[in-house]
């Protein structure tokens, strides 16, 4: 969990959730219960799969949440279009008095999650559900979308450790402490970022930078006041100005070192041909008696470059992956989003719910009703398919999932199958109920789920698509809202 500011945080969204919130309250409605769901529509980096995070932050935010004095004296000052107050004093009473009763389900984080799955359900209070919305969204969506780039780096390293190395390339102080707590969740074996280290419980690494080499009169100068001074921490940084110059250099302070009875880390290569570098970096270490020795290697890799260099028998053993890592670099948001899928009278609790629905002149945007829970599917510790269900309408013992994109992609599971649901409680009445565990165990839930995925879900590339989509009855209650609802806005008009 990441210490959030001490000031209250009630203000982090968007004005229109206020203006709507404060619209339910003037027409009586802000106590009429509604269920959100919390999504993306496409899975980030034109890949097949995500893993959720920023589950704990989410928790944190909930429990610390009030309007505080100075939140509703900010309010009172703004003004619509007519120069008047925006909002009544009433309702700045209420939010002042305002105590979230909602309850909140969601996906534990390491969780591996597809398109159109709520990693989050929201129900309770309309107008507080309203408000949560923004704050939600900030903390799941960049999370997520680190945590499944950091996993993909870690699928193309393999058995190879990845450092984090982004905190000087991030998003702001916030951004870097999020990106190393979700590069870390998702494979990540450590940090550069010494505040996250402290505050987190991630391990931390580093080694020197090139201003060392620089400030001394010659490269074997550097590296060997650098053993005199870190005697247990020697990975030295070698292409300052010639890399395989550098190696030698490295392997002759490496062995002055071990009289001394330390031996040397390895190296670091940061620019140049790391494929050709790093064979003949190898070569060098073993031929001079270091075979154990590491070559660890940084300038801008992602999970591709590290993918192409291992295909090109790059000896590299550990992977320094910064700006593209902690930045989301060819993705910069995940588009997570957080729709009303149903509404009921709050004074009677046993009422059905009532179904709602957006549509959309594009199909992928048509979102989907009830209040929802994800069924996973197992067999023989793999996954083998997600049920999206609505839990008014129930789940069949042996239900055919089917992918609301493509009707004609459809799988049944056979009632035998193992199963788990994955929203579990999180919220109730206001409280919180989830223990949530350690960062660690987070992160070995992600690699364990990623595990229990057949490869070519993982692919870089085309993946293959695992099938998630929704259970049968629910499929068949959302195409006929959709029926019923163009039905309605031809019928107006016509009139």
């Amino acid at each position: 969990m990441l210490p959030l500011a001490t000031t209250s945080l009630a203000l982090l969204t968007d004005l229109y959730q206020l203006t709507m919130a404060y619209g339910y309250w003037k027409l009586g409605r802000h106590k009429e219960t509604a269920a959100f769901h919390l999504f993306f529509r496409r899975a980030p980096f034109g890949g097949g799969y995500a893993i959720a995070a920023g589950l704990d932050d989410v928790a944190e935010y909930v429990r610390r949440f009030t309007f505080s004095d100075d939140d509703v004296a900010y309010l009172s000052t703004l003004t619509g279009n007519d120069g008047k107050p925006l909002f009544k004093s009433k309702f700045l009473d209420a939010l002042a008095e305002l105590q979230l009763t909602c309850e909140i389900d969601a996906m534990p984080e390491g969780t591996v999650v597809f398109a159109q799955e709520p990693l989050v359900r929201v129900t309770g209070p309309i107008w507080q559900c309203q408000l949560l919305e923004t704050p939600l969204l900030n903390l799941i969506n960049f999370q997520t979308l680190i945590a499944t780039k950091a996993s993909r780096v870690a699928l193309a390293a393999g058995n190879d450790p990845v450092l984090e190395f982004g905190l000087r390339r991030a998003q702001g102080m916030d951004g870097a402490l999020t990106a190393s707590r979700a590069a870390y969740i998702g494979g990540a074996a450590a940090t550069s970022n010494v505040l996250a280290g402290k505050l987190l419980g991630i391990p931390v690494k580093g080694t020197h930078a090139h201003s060392w080499i620089m400030s001394f009169d010659d490269e074997s100068a550097a590296f060997e006041a650098y053993a005199d001074a870190m005697p247990n921490n020697c990975v030295f940084l070698v292409d300052t100005y010639d890399t395989i110059e550098g190696v030698r250099r490295a392997i002759d302070v490496g062995r002055r070192l071990r009289t001394r009875g330390h031996e040397m880390v390895g190296v670091r290569l940061d620019s140049g041909d790391l494929a050709y570098l790093s064979i003949e970096a190898r070569r060098l270490l073993d031929d001079a008696g270091f075979t154990a020795a590491k070559i660890v290697a940084s300038n801008d890799l992602d999970e591709r470059l590290i993918a192409g260099l291992k295909q090109q028998g790059a000896p590299i053993t550990v992977w320094g992956v910064g700006t593209k890592l902690v930045t989301g670099h060819d993705q910069p948001a995940l588009g997570g989003v957080y729709k009303l899928a149903a509404t009921r009278d709050a004074n009677d609790p046993a009422a059905p719910w009532q179904y709602k629905i957006k549509l959309s002149e594009q199909s992928i945007k048509v979102s989907t009703p009830g209040v929802l829970q994800v069924r996973r599917f197992i067999r023989n510790g793999q996954f083998i398919g997600d049920a999206i269900y609505d839990q008014q309408l129930g789940i069949d013992a042996a239900p055919t999932i089917i992918d609301p994109a493509d009707p004609m992609r459809q799988k049944s599971i056979h009632a035998d199958a193992d199963f788990e649901d994955l929203l579990v409680p999180v919220f109730r009445d206001g409280a919180c109920v989830y223990d949530a565990p350690m960062l660690s165990a987070m992160r070995d839930r992600a690699t364990a789920q990623l595990a229990a995925l057949h490869p070519s879900i993982c692919r870089f590339d085309n993946p293959h698509a695992y099938p998630a989509g929704l259970e049968s009855r629910l499929y068949g209650l959302k195409q006929r809202m959709i029926e019923d609802a163009r039905a309605a806005t031809v019928n107006i008009d016509e009139g």
